[in-house]
């Protein structure tokens, strides 16, 4: 797979799950990048918040409010609403793969409002966002946001970190290179948002690691 793969928190060797599982066809108008975080939580517990595609607010911090059409299974459709402060109001979204067995999910953006405009401004995110990234976060970018052909993949995988359980989450984009932008500057932009949203995953998961509370999984 071409594109970016960065390594966050923890040790191990992912390379291996990223080749068996994070395949995207890359065309020449495209970018793509694997992101990875090593959790101090079991990968059952994890795998309750991230497969939760019905509730994807759960953990991650910009979604305010999603609704499913339908019944949950391969191919239903979620309605998102983002929250304020990004360039975008509502995504739909496809559920391509959910695999309870390998710990895999796949999604793909489909439609929404996201306010497609390329204008150069400074983004400066807010309090919350900023403690999210552990890190004054401040840029400048061509602002694309409509994810022409966005889709990922994300999969959890269990190890052993002093005799303690852990999971390793990798998360893999491939989207468009909006005209005016670089593949570099789309990157990033995306990868500040899994960021956050790795994040968030872990902070949730290892404080109910903590409480030792992990949700039921209803089988599709």
């Amino acid at each position: 797979m071409n594109g970016n793969n960065k390594n966050g928190g923890g040790g191990g060797d992912a390379s291996e799950y990223i080749r068996r599982h994070h395949r995207h066809e890359l065309k020449d108008h495209q970018c793509s990048s694997t992101l990875v975080r090593h959790i101090k939580a079991p990968v059952h517990l994890v795998w309750s918040l991230v497969r939760r595609f019905d509730q994807p607010q759960k953990y991650k911090p910009f979604v305010s409010r999603c609704v499913v059409q339908g019944n949950l299974e391969i191919g239903s459709l979620r309605e998102v609403d983002v929250k304020s402060g990004l360039p975008a109001t509502t995504s739909t979204e496809r559920l391509e793969l959910l695999d309870d067995d390998e710990h895999l999910l796949s999604i793909k953006i489909i439609g929404g409002d996201h306010r497609l405009r390329l204008v150069e401004l400074e983004v400066k995110l807010a309090f919350w966002l900023v403690n999210l990234l552990n890190s004054a976060f401040k840029f400048s970018l061509s602002l694309f946001f409509f994810p022409q052909n966005y889709s990922s993949i994300i999969s959890l995988h269990p190890e052993i970190v002093d005799g303690r359980p852990w999971t390793v989450v990798i998360e893999s984009f491939v989207v468009d290179v909006p005209e005016g932008n670089t593949k570099d500057e789309t990157c990033y932009f995306v990868e500040a948002l899994i960021k956050c949203n790795l994040k968030s995953l872990c902070d949730v998961s290892e404080r109910l690691a903590v409480q030792d509370h992990t949700e039921p999984i209803d089988q599709l």
